[in-house]
């Protein structure tokens, strides 16, 4: 049977960023501001006072240091705490077509590819600019690629779901290469106007081309030894925009069509059900924890991470064992755990093992076990 290998990856990185400071100063300039105008109601009890933020509470909550981000002026405008991304002409490229083409590009130099070498594109990440025509089949047409492509949302699994079925179309045959591209424009869902959530995310995308084994040099890249996936209903995690909001304008604009978590809930019930379902795959696969050379764990939550990972090995993970990077770059959704996995395998050698996990709202959770070729 022909087997998957993840060939190679790309990163784009927006150039403007936004560290913890000066996202505050911005946050409670808003707070002041909103107290000001309803002290009055505030007084009277009828209207609950905001209470302001600090980089302190910020990183002590999630380990975020700073995030990238597509637009720095918007969000940091205490009038806006909006990104402020222009609309395009049709005839003009998407700004997640122009993220995806970037990354897919540095995977393709990376493997020595180009795109008559690819047979199919999936773009898969938590929001598409569009229902239609496809991110995907825009991004295929961008980069000259003669194939099929599709989009696919399991929002902060998306990309190892979308890793799960590249790997799938390879070992059936219906393609010998493809890549799995997330362009996640976090902060366009993000509430900046809440303190319990304003600096969970940021924005990044993310590229893995997948190849069958017989066109992928030895030692290049990673061989998919598995792949898991898991999904539970939960409203825990929930954002309710879409097409359907002008139905009802009571909704519109309301706090419930950007993101919306009970954190600890949240936290509670998904980190038992991580490391349960990477203990049954790698059982499954008869391996023990102790294999693992590297877990490229999804960047939501460092204490998250940090439980997440001792409930696998059975002792604290060190920084090597479970790389973090959302200390620079926040929670970017499903691309987090490919970020990480494309920061961190350089110094693998031959026979090393890792898995890439992600999880988030549904709840998803997208297991892929691999080993360095």
């Amino acid at each position: 049977m022909t087997k998957a290998v993840i060939s190679a990856t790309g990163l784009y990185t927006p150039p403007a960023y936004i560290d913890n400071e000066d996202l505050v100063k911005a946050f409670n300039a808003y707070v002041d501001r909103h107290n000001r105008q309803h002290a009055d109601e505030i007084a009277r009890g009828e209207r609950d006072a905001l209470q302001p933020s600090s980089p302190e509470f910020i990183e002590k909550a999630s380990g975020i240091k700073r995030r990238h981000v597509i637009d720095r002026d918007g969000i940091l405008d205490p009038e806006r705490l909006c990104p402020h991304i222009p609309e395009r002409a049709n005839d003009e490229p998407s700004v997640q077509c122009e993220m995806s083409v970037d990354a897919a590009n540095q995977a393709l130099e990376a493997a020595g590819r180009s795109a008559s070498d690819v047979d199919a594109v999936i773009v898969a990440c938590s929001n598409m600019q569009r229902p239609y025509p496809a991110i995907s089949v825009e991004v295929q047409e961008a980069l000259g690629i003669d194939g099929f492509a599709y989009d696919m949302n399991v929002a902060c699994s998306s990309a190892t779901f979308g890793l799960q079925a590249a790997s799938s179309a390879i070992i059936s045959g219906a393609a010998r290469s493809v890549l799995v591209v997330s362009p996640e424009i976090c902060s366009g869902h993000l509430n900046f106007r809440d303190r319990d959530s304003h600096f969970i995310f940021g924005d990044a995308c993310t590229a893995l081309l997948v190849e069958s084994e017989d066109r992928v040099e030895p030692g290049q890249g990673f061989d998919i030894l598995g792949t898991r996936l898991k999904t539970k209903f939960s409203n825990n995690i929930r954002n309710n925009f879409g097409f359907l909001n002008r139905a009802d304008e009571d909704g519109i604009g309301q706090p419930d069509k950007l993101f919306v978590q009970n954190g600890r809930k949240v936290f509670k019930e998904v980190s038992p059900l991580v490391a349960e379902t990477i203990h049954s795959h790698l059982d499954a696969l008869s391996l023990e924890a102790s294999a693992l050379r590297r877990m490229w764990l999804h960047q939501a939550n460092l204490n998250m991470n940090q439980l997440i990972a001792k409930r696998i090995l059975g002792r604290d993970a060190t920084t090597e064992e479970a790389p973090v990077i959302l200390d620079e770059y926040a929670n970017t959704s499903s691309a987090g755990s490919i970020i990480a996995f494309h920061l961190h395998q350089s110094d693998l050698t031959s026979g090393d093992m890792g898995v890439i996990c992600s999880f988030g709202a549904g709840y998803s959770i997208g297991n892929v076990v691999v080993k360095k070729r």
